[in-house]
């Protein structure tokens, strides 16, 4: 047996890694603000980018090490708030948004709504592993808007029909949309599972190297499609899952157990699962003569 458990040193460093990668997200989202502020909104960009790559490592590192915390899970909703909340909305006033007038409103409504939704996802979701968040999740409604202005310096964007949109008017709405995904039951799949084991893991593996290849020589062009297109496919999942259900005989008692633990986690996660009558199953009573299982034994 490794006695790793027993050395306070050891321990206490593995311990504060994750909530390093943690303070690591709070200082590119600080500095992301400094960098709009100046008017290097592409830094800017980037900065939101690398704080987002440090989020989405500290929680792996923290489950790899087994090493989470309630400190570090309240610590990591603050910080988020701050990089993909305040941040990023900062970065959409100092560049797009009129400074003048009520334009300020938007940032305070794509911050309060980013606050709530870290609030709940702490009370219903953080702290393990999971398929689906319910809501669209606040790094990737950060990204989106903090990697358009990275998207409007490059050809696709200025020499295509895409320039002569009125981003001044859409972005706006794009701000009040992602506002209110962050707050819905709207299902977001997590990242996928990679690996070698199934198909459904290789096709994972390749999608992640594809997604990796491409933010490393195509990161201006990649970012801000792929991020409004999983937006966009967290709606057209649930338009599909509303459609299912509304189809007579579509969900019979007893096929929830063939449809696999995913598409119950689906169905739990989004809120969808108050809709369909389920049949529960009977667990078996306890012997009063088996002795109970003590906390310890429960994972």
């Amino acid at each position: 047996m490794s006695d790793v458990p027993h050395r306070p040193g050891v321990r206490r460093a593995v311990v504060l890694l994750p909530n390093g990668f943690t303070l690591l997200n709070l200082f590119f989202g600080i500095f992301a603000i400094v960098a709009a502020a100046r008017g290097e909104y592409v830094e800017a960009g980037q900065y939101i980018v690398w704080g987002g790559i440090a989020d989405a490592l500290d929680g792996r590192v923290a489950r790899a090490t087994r090493s989470g915390t309630r400190f570090g899970s309240e610590l990591d909703s603050l910080v988020d708030a701050i990089s993909f909340g305040l941040a990023p909305a900062m970065i959409m006033y100092f560049a797009v948004l009129n400074r003048g007038g009520w334009d300020w409103i938007f940032v305070w409504l794509y911050c309060a709504c980013a606050v709530m939704r870290l609030a709940r996802f702490n009370v219903e979701q953080a702290g393990r592993a999971k398929t689906y968040f319910r809501g669209l999740p606040s790094p990737a409604a950060g990204m989106t808007l903090a990697t358009y202005y990275w998207f409007s310096q490059t050809p696709l964007y200025y020499s295509t029909l895409l320039g002569s949109l009125p981003w001044g008017t859409v972005l706006r709405f794009l701000m009040i949309g992602l506002s209110f995904l962050m707050i819905s039951n709207v299902p977001y799949l997590a990242v996928p599972k990679v690996g070698l084991k199934s198909l459904r893991e290789i096709l994972g593996l390749i999608a992640l190297l594809a997604s990796i290849a491409a933010v490393i020589f195509l990161p201006k062009e990649f970012l801000f499609p792929a991020c409004v297109g999983y937006v966009l496919l967290g709606l057209v999942n649930a338009a599909v899952l509303g459609l299912l259900d509304r189809l007579p005989g579509a969900f019979e008692e007893g096929d929830e157990a063939e449809r696999g633990d995913d598409a119950e986690a689906l169905a739990t996660e989004a809120g969808f699962g108050a809709r369909r009558r389920r049949r529960r199953r009977r667990l078996p009573r306890p012997n009063p003569t088996t002795p109970s299982t003590s906390p310890e034994d429960v994972e």
